[in-house]
């Protein structure tokens, strides 16, 4: 019996290496910035648009304005508002020049007086009683260093390309400039089919198995396990290269034609360390993260990223 239990734990920590290798193959970053195709950047310009739009009974490709109402409560639940308010009166930001990048609705128009919303849908100019910008984020129609503070929230994650709406922010704040990011870091493959909200019924047998799988695959401890040795080889591949880092990510397959939850038009994945190691490697500074080897260890699903950028 004990030489049993014994070979038992034997072929199981023999088999962990290569379970933990193959979790890290699977969910390594290996995508970086291509220009996105014009049919793909026209269909996302089109969703947005329908998706704030006025609510009409005849147009059901609206969906009744549910992308504005599930974003708004989703705000309020995470307490978004609160958040960018304690990060302006923190930083002493109240009399400074804001943008923000993907405004949508206008929901946060009000945090500061010196206010400018950006967004790719003509559509969502009807919420705002500032300034609001047409345009997008990889191409932002601003001089540089035009801002004292850029916020962008829940939206680098609907970009396709988002290290050039990375470069793009950065080039328009000023030198000691902020930008406070938060998209939702380490975005899943499953939200665009709604696995979360649908019932087991809906789906096949792999898709059943899918959806029985997510209490796991969501867990802090299945992150863990591939995240640490992910982000290792990303710091250790950033500090041999020493120069600014490329970001990586894994690319999505949005739903732009059913929107099952937040997040179902994602087409990223981004993880909050690989962000962090984009702006250091530029030397800009973290404010409220420890510090290269330190921020490997952090889980920051709905956490922002504050930067203070660093122009040399």
């Amino acid at each position: 019996m004990h030489r049993g239990k014994a070979f038992r734990l034997l072929v199981v920590a023999s088999l962990l290496p290569a379970a933990v290798a193959a979790l890290v193959a699977l969910h390594f970053p290996y995508d970086t910035d291509t220009p996105p195709s014009a049919a793909e950047v026209k269909k996302a310009i089109e969703f947005y648009q329908r998706a704030y739009e006025v609510p009409r009974n005849d147009h059901p490709a609206a969906d009744d304005g549910i992308y504005v109402k599930v974003a708004e409560e989703s705000a309020r639940d995470y307490r978004i508002k609160e958040g960018l308010q304690s990060f302006v009166e923190q930083y002493g930001l109240q009399d400074k020049k804001a943008l923000e990048v993907g405004a949508g609705s206008g929901y946060l128009q009000d945090v500061m007086a010196d206010y400018t919303g950006l967004d790719v849908s003509p559509t969502a100019r009807r919420f705002f009683k500032k300034p609001f910008v047409l345009g997008s984020a990889t191409a932002l129609p601003f001089r540089d260093n035009e801002f004292d503070v850029i916020w962008s929230i829940w939206v680098l994650e609907h970009i396709p390309n988002p290290e050039q709406a990375l470069r793009e922010m950065r080039r328009v704040v000023k030198p000691n400039g902020f930008i406070y990011l938060r998209p939702t870091w380490n975005c899943v493959p499953w939200k665009a089919d709604g696995y979360e909200v649908r019932p087991y019924s809906d789906f096949d047998l792999i898709g059943k198995i899918t959806k029985a799988s997510i209490p796991l695959r969501s867990s802090g401890t299945f992150h863990r396990i591939y995240a640490l040795p992910v982000r290792s080889l990303r710091l250790l591949y950033v500090w041999a290269a020493d120069s600014p880092s490329t970001l990586h990510y894994r690319r999505l397959i949005p739903n732009y034609e059913k929107y099952w939850e937040p997040d179902s038009d994602a087409v990223n994945s981004i993880d909050s360390y690989e962000a962090y190691l984009w702006f250091a490697s530029r030397g800009d500074e973290c404010l409220n993260w420890s510090g290269w080897l330190p921020s490997i260890f952090r889980r920051a699903p709905d956490r922002p990223l504050i930067i203070r950028v660093r122009k040399r």
